[in-house]
């Protein structure tokens, strides 16, 4: 029964973003000037970006899209939405069809910043299926951290500076442990020598959606 209440929110999530092209093509531009500024600042300049300079700022890009693009998802939902739903399926069905949607999303716009990203500014990384990997964790994780994040500040009345407040310690230490995994991708390093970070990535996703399921019920009767 969940299940199905989860497939149905999903599509519901879906088919709204069909419809309303305008929000995806805005974090789409967003993307594409960032990353165009950044290749005009650094060839302007006539100087090629180190590896470490190059992974860091593809971060950062990231960073900010997810943000961007996950702070909507309970933040602009009207308040009679609200109610409609909590008389037709379980919290838990909401948190995790809002989390399957945001990591979907994330993972389309990390594929299209990272191509983007490497025609404008090169291609240092020598593992880039494991780099690839890498992105997929985080991509995953942002979309985690971040719908709870944004439950948690459709709440206050200040929600979109709450959202900035919170979600920077939550992804503070897994945007540490990514640019440490995609350096060691540049690099070309053994796999093994990520492995702990990666455990350790998998372990804070997977911490993150047990809290949704936990807070989110509490929240949702708020």
């Amino acid at each position: 029964m969940i299940m199905r209440e989860i497939l149905i929110l999903l599509g519901k999530e879906l088919r709204l973003e069909w419809r309303r092209k305008y929000a995806f093509n805005g974090i789409l531009l967003y993307i594409v000037a960032t990353v165009f500024v950044a290749y005009l600042s650094f060839n302007l300049k006539k100087s090629q970006l180190s590896p470490l300079t190059w992974n860091a700022l593809f971060w950062i890009i990231l960073l900010f899209t997810a943000i961007s693009a996950i702070a909507k998802s309970f933040v602009q939902e009207p308040e009679s939405r609200h109610y409609y739903y909590c008389q037709l399926v379980r919290p838990e069905s909401v948190i995790i069809s809002k989390i399957l949607y945001n990591s979907l999303l994330m993972v389309v716009m990390s594929a299209i910043g990272l191509s983007i990203y490497v025609i404008l500014l090169g291609n240092p990384v020598q593992d880039m299926s494991f780099f690839l990997l890498d992105v997929a964790l985080g991509s995953i994780g942002f979309a985690a951290a971040l719908t709870l994040v944004s439950a948690i500040a459709a709440k206050a009345q200040s929600s979109g500076t709450l959202m900035a407040v919170l979600g920077f310690p939550v992804v503070l230490p897994m945007i540490m442990l990514l640019i440490k995994v995609s350096k060691n991708a540049i690099d070309g390093l053994a796999r093994s020598q990520s492995h702990d970070e990666l455990l350790m990535l998998g372990g804070i996703n997977l911490i993150v959606l047990a809290v949704s399921l936990l807070l989110f019920p509490f929240l949702w009767k708020a």
